[in-house]
Parts: structure tokens; C-alpha cells; sequence
């Protein structure tokens, strides 16, 4: 009797120590809502001894989490910068400021502006090579100066260059006048007359182009047609290498071409001459800069000719040592 009366306690405290999941965490923050129509757990005084672990605390626990992808802007939401200028834009008076200030002060106001925005006038002197030329057989100078005055479009060219022995006249000598005329952006078309002063008396017209070829080469080729009906070509190209801000290497090449032989000036037919040199200059300023260099000159074909008839060598080389300066 005492055994039947002690079963319904025993099995009421067992039921006490099965508890669902959700009534073990009671008291915990759970991140999931628990349901409406979940029961009241009821209180146990054992808890204390059965309760599980408790989880690592969530930083993220009860917060939003951002995105992670932006969302493509489509592009007819981004408004346009750019609007069509009004109806009546350009329709007023070409000369508005007339009412304003009267036709004879903005005529000098416009008379200045085009003056100051392409008809402005400039001039330079370039020295391109003042050198002195050591070589077998004897000492000799060289110059090659040109100068120009005029604006942006039009100029008045000035060139002169020569060679000779020291203590004997030159051996070449010209003068050249020209007008230059700018056939775009790096080129001008340059026309006029060239006078010989050393060998026999020559006067030419001349036409050529002056500029800078790409890659920064800057070329002066020209042809010459003489008073004696000799036609001639020169082509020069030389080319600026910055080593720093003031050590420049400058490689140059030059060939003269004859459509003719013209045995009193020691030319022949075709290739005439050709020169390839490399000068190595310090800029002191930008106006004024020393170099050294080393060049070989060959003549060919008939003038090779003709030079060896006279005595001299077809071919030389040249130390040179000079300066450079323009202002």
C-alpha cells in the first residue's frame, strides 16, 4: 500500500526533470521570436544543476545586416550636366558691345585682342653649330647659324652655314632669304633665293619644308635650282635625347643629291655627300650650351671622284668641339 500511494510523486518528479528545449535557456536574449502560443515553462528549482552550456554572445545578434552587393544605377536616373542653350542664343547683334561703349572704343578693344591672340610679331637667332673640326690632314671651322622674324603664320627666314681651313678662305659659303609660310601644325613651306660666296659665283631659288617629323626628328630638306640650270637637294634631321635637364645627345644626319654632274663645283650625279655625326652638349642655360661630338662625312659616286683627282679623301672623320646658343 505504501508502494501504490509513493508511484504518483515519483512520477510527477520525473515529468518535473523532462523539459522541452526552449524551457532550458529561460532568462537567455534569443535571437529567434519565440511563438505566441508557446506555454509557460514552469519553474524548476533543479534547473540549476541540468542547465547546457551558454552559447557565445552574437555582435551581430538583433542588428540589420547591410548589403553587400550595390544595386545597379540604372542610366536614365542619373540627370544630365548638359543642357541645349536657349531658343534666342546667337540671335542678338554680332557687335553688342557697340551699344554699350561705342563702335570706335571696341574697334581698338578688337584691334588689340587679334594682336595679342595670333599677330603678334617674334624673333630668334639660332647658332646651331659653332665648332671647330679636328681631323687628318688638317684643322678646319664650320658654321651653320639662321634666324627668323614674324608671327605664327608667316616668317622671314635667314640662313647661312659654311666650312673652310684655318688660314684659307672658305671652302663653301651661302646666304639664304626666305619666306615661310605654316602648312599646319609642324611644318612650314619655305620659298626664296639662295647666293653662293665661296667656289663659283651660283645663285638659286629655293623650296624646301622645315619642321618637326614624328618622333620629335627636326628636318630641313629644300631643293635648289641655280642660275646655271644645276638642280641640287640637301636633307638634314637631327634629333634631341635628354640624358637629364641639361645633358642633351643629339644625333644628326645629312646627304646632298645633284640631278646632275657639275665638275666645276667637284659634284656628281646621285648621291653627292652624306654626314652622320653625334654631338653631346651641356646646357648651361637654355641659350647657351658647350658640346663635343665625333662625325664621318663620305663622298660618293662621281664626287668621290672628283675629290680624289683634287688630292683629297673621299672619306673623314671629324672630332668636333662647339657651341650652341640662340636668343
Amino acid at each position: 500500500m505504501r508502494i501504490r500511494s509513493a508511484l504518483p510523486g515519483l512520477v510527477i518528479a520525473q515529468l518535473a526533470l523532462v523539459q522541452p528545449a526552449w524551457a532550458q535557456h529561460a532568462g537567455h536574449d534569443m535571437t529567434m521570436p519565440e511563438p505566441e502560443t508557446a506555454p509557460e515553462a514552469p519553474s524548476d528549482p533543479h534547473a540549476h544543476h541540468h542547465a547546457e552550456p551558454e552559447p557565445a554572445s552574437d555582435p551581430h545578434a538583433g542588428h540589420a545586416m547591410p548589403h553587400t552587393m550595390a544595386m545597379p544605377v540604372e542610366e536614365s536616373a542619373v540627370p544630365s550636366i548638359e543642357t541645349p542653350p536657349p531658343p534666342d542664343a546667337g540671335s542678338g547683334p554680332a557687335r553688342a558691345a557697340d551699344a554699350i561703349w561705342g563702335a570706335d572704343a571696341m574697334k581698338a578693344s578688337r584691334t588689340a585682342l587679334a594682336h595679342e591672340m595670333g599677330a603678334m610679331t617674334y624673333s630668334m637667332v639660332m647658332a646651331d653649330r659653332l665648332e671647330y673640326r679636328a681631323h687628318k690632314g688638317g684643322d678646319s671651322y664650320l658654321w651653320d647659324v639662321q634666324g627668323w622674324y614674324g608671327g605664327d603664320i608667316d616668317r622671314l627666314w635667314i640662313k647661312s652655314e659654311g666650312e673652310g681651313a684655318f688660314g684659307e678662305k672658305p671652302e663653301d659659303a651661302e646666304v639664304q632669304a626666305l619666306w615661310s609660310h605654316a602648312i599646319g601644325a609642324w611644318f612650314d613651306l619655305q620659298a626664296g633665293v639662295r647666293q653662293d660666296f665661296a667656289g663659283p659665283d651660283r645663285t638659286h631659288a629655293v623650296i624646301g619644308i622645315q619642321g618637326l617629323a614624328p618622333y620629335k626628328f627636326e628636318l630641313d630638306a629644300a631643293a635648289f635650282v641655280s642660275n646655271k640650270g644645276d638642280v641640287t637637294a640637301r636633307i638634314e634631321a637631327e634629333l634631341d635625347q635628354r640624358i637629364t635637364q641639361r645633358l642633351v645627345l643629339q644625333p644628326r644626319g645629312e646627304i646632298t643629291l645633284s640631278a646632275q654632274d657639275i665638275p666645276e663645283l667637284g659634284v656628281g650625279l646621285g648621291l653627292d655627300k652624306a654626314e652622320l655625326g653625334i654631338r653631346l652638349r651641356y646646357e648651361v642655360a637654355r641659350e647657351f650650351a658647350p658640346y663635343i661630338g665625333v662625325e664621318r662625312e663620305w663622298r660618293v659616286g662621281g664626287s668621290a671622284d672628283y675629290a680624289r683627282m683634287r688630292g683629297e679623301r673621299a672619306a673623314a672623320t671629324s672630332f668636333v668641339a662647339g657651341i650652341r646658343a640662340w636668343f
